[in-house]
């Protein structure tokens, strides 16, 4: 389940077995295929998207963790601020550097799963460097910005390799500039347009790389024949079909009825080609097609120039 800020262990025997990734579950020690920690000031947003399906089942097998890290608790001051004016003007408010810095590196710094106690936030930090860093340089720290390189399938996959990943939700008119120069080593965006904040787009990647974790999702192969996957060849998955045979007057195609599956396979396999052309034509230009497939998409209208 979502690790909450004083309710994981955090010295001693259990600290030796988060550091080799090893949580002590139901079932004996069992290793989490993906920890995330995610550094944000507004840690109650995550509570619905985290405990319901796949997400919530994929932490109940301990297949996935996710720690969550109020970025507040890591001030000093008395007000406990964590954004200021812009130098040179303008509109809004920027986050400071001090706080998210000194947040990601304090929980970077110890084994996954490690969160500040709840009694010891803004008056009894661990001890920081603000001089030097010392976040681990093998975990990813990602900026969910709509300034980072576009969100796909590929950089899931490539996120879903990592043991532990460290997500930075902006929030304001962004963060400072020092934050990306002296911390950060990736920035991810969800699409070409502007949120209130990250948070909506971390929880976008923890579901995306969640459902790659194998055991995760309830049909093994399922992932694999989603749209833009490695399964599908990259194209978008063409239409599906329950009960009732017909609905108001559509009934469903006789193909998927006839039980025999070289023609479903073939008949799906066209349609994805389909889909892909009506709606997403400029996929086409990247994909391995082979030449079977051309021949079926010129036959239907593409133009591959």
């Amino acid at each position: 389940m979502v690790a909450d800020m004083d309710e994981l262990p955090k010295t001693g025997e259990s600290e030796k077995l988060l550091a080799t990734g090893m949580m002590d579950g139901p079932h004996g020690l069992i290793a989490s295929a993906v920890h995330f920690d995610i550094f944000t000031l507004f840690p109650q947003m995550f509570s619905g998207p985290l405990s319901e399906s796949i997400l919530k089942r994929a932490q109940e097998r301990e297949l996935c963790a996710v720690a969550l890290h109020d970025i507040r608790a890591y001030t000093t001051d008395r007000h406990h601020v964590c954004d200021d004016t812009p130098y040179g003007g303008g509109g809004g408010m920027i986050m400071k550097p001090e706080p998210i810095v000194r947040a990601v590196e304090t929980v970077l710094a110890r084994p996954a799963g490690w969160s500040l106690p709840a009694a010891d936030a803004y008056t009894n930090l661990p001890p920081w460097d603000a001089d030097s860093a010392t976040a681990k340089g093998d975990i990813p720290i990602i900026l969910l910005t709509p300034q980072g390189r576009p969100l796909s399938q590929t950089v899931v996959a490539e996120l879903s390799r990592y043991p532990r990943l460290a997500l930075i939700c902006g929030r304001y008119e962004g963060v400072d500039e020092r934050v990306r120069t002296q911390l950060v080593t990736d920035e991810i965006s969800i699409g070409d347009y502007v949120l209130s904040g990250g948070e909506l787009a971390a929880m976008v990647i923890v579901d995306a790389v969640t459902r790659l974790i194998p055991g995760a999702l309830g049909f093994e192969l399922g992932a694999e024949q989603d749209s833009h996957s490695p399964g599908l060849g990259g194209l978008l998955e063409g239409p599906q079909y329950t009960r009732p045979h017909t609905f108001r007057g559509e009934p469903t195609p006789d193909v998927l009825l006839s039980g025999h599956h070289g023609n479903v396979a073939r008949w799906r396999h066209e349609q994805a080609l389909l889909r892909t052309l009506h709606r997403r034509p400029d996929l086409l230009m990247h994909l391995p097609l082979s030449a079977k497939d051309r021949a079926f998409l010129h036959q239907h209208g593409w133009l591959a120039e």
